[in-house]
């Protein structure tokens, strides 16, 4: 009988094993491929006349850093936000400016991995955005939200330089891609000449 409870506790020891080394290869992917993603936008800074890929394969390419001041986070943002780009890093929402060209930049990441820095982002931190000329522009956090994932507003151009930051709520839920999103909204700040 104690042979069998043992065998059975080590068998579910080794399944409670399973989700962790599940999110752990995730989180280690989503790390990796913003190093690849770094050296791409490194590459695409130093020559502006090719569009460097992360990797040979890949239908993807850097369009900015985002630098979380007090967070000490820095992310590349890829060129689309379809969920296959989101695996890698924060992407671009179709259809709206890159940072720092006015209107609304709408910039969605998952919760759990790159944008888990929304958490602790709050009214007045600084947000560094380095633009594909190499030029960095300056947002500060005015608000956040949490809406539902069908608000169309989310995208509206609201007449202001700013950066509309999309993520999943709430920030620690079992399962992903509820009804909820976080907005955190930063404009841009004036830099006189």
């Amino acid at each position: 009988m104690r042979q069998a409870m043992a065998a059975l506790a080590v068998v579910f020891g080794l399944a409670g094993l399973g989700p962790t080394f599940e999110g752990a290869v995730i989180l280690a992917k989503a790390r990796l491929a913003q190093i690849l993603i770094d050296r791409a936008w490194q590459a695409n800074l130093a020559d502006k006349r090719v569009k460097h890929r992360p990797w040979s394969w890949a239908d993807l390419s850097p369009v900015a850093r985002l630098r979380f001041d007090r967070q000490r986070t820095e992310l590349i943002v890829l060129d689309n936000d379809a969920p296959r780009t989101l695996a890698f890093g924060p992407g671009l929402r179709a259809g709206t400016p890159p940072p720092a060209q006015g209107g609304n930049s709408v910039i969605s990441a998952h919760r759990d991995t790159h944008f888990a820095v929304l958490g602790d982002l709050h009214a007045g931190d600084r947000v560094d955005v380095q633009v594909a000329n190499g030029d960095t522009a300056r947002y500060r956090v005015v608000g956040r939200r949490i809406v539902d994932v069908d608000d169309g507003w989310i995208a509206d151009d609201q007449g202001r330089d700013q950066l509309s930051l999309v993520t999943c709520w709430p920030l620690d839920a079992l399962r992903a891609g509820g009804r909820e999103r976080l907005v955190v909204t930063a404009v841009r700040e004036r830099q006189d000449s």
